[in-house]
């Protein structure tokens, strides 16, 4: 093909006797943005992986007419390293037979000016801020001059901001001549950035157009083969107080002081860039880490309550890490959904678990949430991670709760799984739970939230209702620009 920087034909790619991909067929063209989208699943880091020479491919081959970079959705640096170190490792400049440490140095600065990726050579890694090191991950592939640069979910933890300018850098790139193919499931930024998109399900390649021809609707139907979830309607009720925070902090300094209330009936979004401080937020509202201020759920003071009378009261978790936090892998599905309420009715009958009771109520998440098992007795450790999820989020509201504390409840889940989550949550604040929700995805925080609260190293700087929700604002303050 005229243009194309990388061709990859009939790609197959089997584990054992599952079909990771199927006779796929893909090309990415110098000077142009494109866009592999799919759901979880779908083979589209498999794929990525196979075209930068990381993976190899059962069947098919792959042409490339130059060197590629891959960068990683979990960033790998070693981060104990400064950032010329991780720049230049594997292809150091020398002077004679020593490391010339002033030339990577220069290599870093010269990069950052040219493409806007300004970084401190000499910043050790595991001190800097996650876009930060985002561009350190970028730098190092530049610095080998890929002549087609593949980014997996690149924006998976940037404010608005910096994906803008992300996507500036990469713009800059094309027009430079290099190829770039972004892996993503955020559909906007498709529509807003990508010259052509390429559609994943299940392995096999279901469409591919450019951009112009293809709206975010169509994307989304081919993704998911056929309409997204409908996602419930947001009622208009009263919102009677429930939850109140006053001046809470941690005792390592990472969180506070922080203040905020929740309304019966409310989601109150945090928005903020990870690792400003809402894991810290969730554990000491979830009480378990140790804190000073006060807290109370209607007239109860938790400010001293341990976790186990939190969830007494009414207060769940969706948690933060679900196979470390969240599940018991080796456990059966309905042992799972019991966790911290096998010692409470309906689930306990005397000094016994009812299992009868824990069965019929594991059945009904298992419908309600759609998680896709062939039992309730299976371990959750043969679920996939979406359904892992569906799982926790739907234990989370199935005892009715009063307070749930939702950590990026999507997270790792495709569009479909997505959107029911979402319209399982605005039902739950509908009929007068309230709801603390961490998010690192803007577009799902205004689609849930009532009040945004923007926190940055670990206070809040900015409260926002849903009637002045301002993008442009919320960015600049997560950042910590405004």
């Amino acid at each position: 093909m005229v243009g194309a920087a990388l061709e990859l034909r009939g790609i197959a790619k089997h584990y054992g006797g599952a079909r990771a991909l199927d006779g796929v067929d893909f090309d990415a063209r110098a000077g142009e943005i494109h866009a592999l989208c799919g759901e979880n699943g779908a083979g589209k880091s498999t794929l990525a992986r196979i075209a930068a020479g990381a993976l190899a491919a059962t069947a098919g081959t792959v042409a490339r007419n130059g060197a590629v970079g891959l960068v990683h959705q979990h960033f790998e640096l070693v981060r104990r390293l400064r950032v010329w170190e991780n720049v230049v490792l594997g292809c150091e400049p020398r002077r004679g037979p020593r490391l010339d440490r002033e030339a990577a140095r220069a290599r870093v600065r010269d990069l950052g000016t040219r493409y806007g990726l300004a970084v401190d050579p000499d910043s050790v890694v595991e001190t800097l801020p996650v876009a930060i090191a985002q561009r350190v991950e970028i730098v190092r592939e530049l610095a080998r001059e890929p002549a087609i640069l593949i980014l997996d979910e690149p924006t998976a933890v940037l404010a608005p901001q910096e994906i803008d300018a992300l996507f500036a850098i990469l713009r800059r790139l094309a027009r430079d001549g290099a190829a770039i193919v972004v892996v993503t499931h955020k559909l906007a930024e498709v529509a807003a950035h990508a010259d052509r998109v390429t559609v994943l399900r299940a392995g096999r390649v279901v469409a591919t157009s450019p951009m112009a021809l293809m709206s975010t609707d169509a994307i989304a139907r081919a993704m998911v083969g056929g309409e997204l979830p409908a996602v419930a309607a947001r009622a208009q009720h009263a919102i009677p107080p429930l939850f109140d925070a006053c001046d809470v902090c941690t005792r390592d300094g990472t969180l506070g002081p922080v203040s905020f209330a929740v309304g019966a009936g409310e989601i109150v979004a945090i928005a903020g860039v990870e690792g400003n401080g809402q894991s810290q937020l969730i554990d000491a509202l979830a009480g378990t880490i140790a804190t000073t201020g006060t807290m109370r759920l209607g007239d109860r003071n938790l400010t001293a309550g341990d976790p186990a009378e939190r969830i007494a009261l009414g207060i769940r978790t969706i948690a933060q890490d679900r196979e470390r936090e969240g599940l018991v892998l080796p456990w059966t599905i309905a042992e799972n959904i019991a966790l911290g309420d096998h010692a409470r009715a309906p689930l306990r009958r005397g000094f016994f678990v009812d299992v009868r009771a824990r069965a019929t109520l594991a059945a009904t998440i298992v419908s309600d949430f759609d998680v896709r098992t062939p039992s309730p007795r299976a371990p959750v450790a043969a679920l996939s991670g979406g359904n892992q999820q569906k799982l926790v989020v739907g234990r989370a509201l199935a005892h009715e709760p009063k307070l749930v504390l939702a950590y990026q409840p999507t997270r790792g889940i495709d569009i479909g799984a997505s959107a029911l989550v979402r319209s399982r949550l605005i039902e739950a604040r509908n009929a007068g739970v309230g709801i603390v929700l961490v998010s690192f995805e803007l577009d799902e925080i205004f689609s849930l939230a009532d009040v945004v609260l923007v926190i940055f190293r670990g206070r809040f700087v900015g409260r926002f209702t849903r009637a002045d929700f301002d993008r442009d604002r919320i960015g600049a303050l997560m950042t910590g620009a405004a």
